[in-house]
């Protein structure tokens, strides 16, 4: 990916949140998605929007970087 991607939101606002999912918490929509998967991960502004799901939590750390942003993990 060679783009980045905009997610809105002030400049300031440069932390993301990255957590687990259990796809179980998804919608049916998203879990038809996803497949076999149990576990996705998400990142979210400080304000709890959710900005993307991602099958890892590698990619999820990459994804925020290549965007400017500095993940943070939580549990």
């Amino acid at each position: 990916m060679d783009h980045k991607i905009d997610f809105g939101g002030d400049e300031d606002e440069k932390i993301v949140y990255i957590r687990p999912v259990d796809t179980d918490e998804l919608p049916a929509v998203l879990q038809a998605e996803i497949g076999t998967a149990k576990t996705v991960f998400a990142v979210h502004r400080a304000d709890g929007e959710r900005l993307a799901l991602v099958r890892d939590r590698k990619l999820a750390f990459v994804l925020a970087r290549q965007n400017d942003f500095a993940p943070v993990n939580v549990h």
